[in-house]
């Protein structure tokens, strides 16, 4: 915004500009502090709420409504795991985020398709706007897509922007997406059973946080590569 920036154009945040983003540290402090002394619902009454909630098909649709709105306009709509994943069961919990953000893809192919040929991100983003420019397979999208840590509104609008061939773009969305959901999905709703029933961690709970884990080895491999 023009009246957070200094006069002089140097870019840098005026001191209104950061008083506005310091004061919000401090109320959110507090709030925190006062839902907890207060604490208003136990964790399994908050739990028993959100599986009744969680589990209803118009919050269902209104969830995976919103994850395509926000993917299609690039904004974070994998947030959508924090409503799906912990209140059903991982198959019910994949498809349906896949239904989510493979719908948000398409649409944000079809958006960007209006989009300047020449359009370019900034940054890191680039290196895999670059890379699928030069190599825009299956494999390779499908790596993309799979991995922790890369951006999929870089992806998605790059798909169309650089006009990949629209059944690569969804086939590759959809095993990718399938694979990282699946491993997503199983973690959340295992550590979340596992709270709920006041059990230890078992080895059904973990090998998905251990499959996470490597996949977030990879993707900083791949990272690395791309680099």
């Amino acid at each position: 915004m023009a009246d957070e920036r200094e006069a002089n154009g140097n870019g840098q945040p005026s001191r209104r500009g950061r008083f506005r983003r310091v004061w919000i540290l401090p109320v959110l402090a507090a709030a925190g502090i006062a839902i907890g002394a207060l604490q208003p619902l136990g964790f399994d009454d908050l739990l028993a709420h959100g599986e009744q909630v969680g589990a209803s098909p118009l919050f269902l649709a209104a969830a995976v409504g919103g994850m395509i709105v926000f993917f299609t306009f690039g904004l974070p709509g994998s947030l959508g795991i924090w409503l799906i994943a912990p209140f059903n069961p991982p198959l019910t919990a994949t498809l349906l985020l896949l239904a989510g953000s493979v719908g948000g893809a398409a649409g944000a192919y079809t958006f960007s398709r209006k989009m300047r040929s020449d359009w370019k991100p900034s940054g890191p983003s680039a290196r895999i706007f670059d890379l699928l420019r030069r190599r825009g397979d299956l494999a390779t999208q499908t790596a993309l897509r799979m991995f922790p840590g890369f951006p999929h509104s870089v992806v998605n609008f790059a798909g169309g922007v650089l006009r990949l061939p629209p059944g690569t773009f969804l086939a590759a969305a959809v095993l990718g997406l399938a694979v990282k959901w699946g491993i997503y999905a199983s973690a959340v709703h295992g550590i979340t059973d596992a709270v709920a029933a006041g059990e230890a961690v078992s080895a059904r709970t973990l090998w998905p946080l251990f499959a996470l884990a490597a996949l977030l080895v990879a993707g900083a491999w791949v990272k690395s590569k791309i680099r």
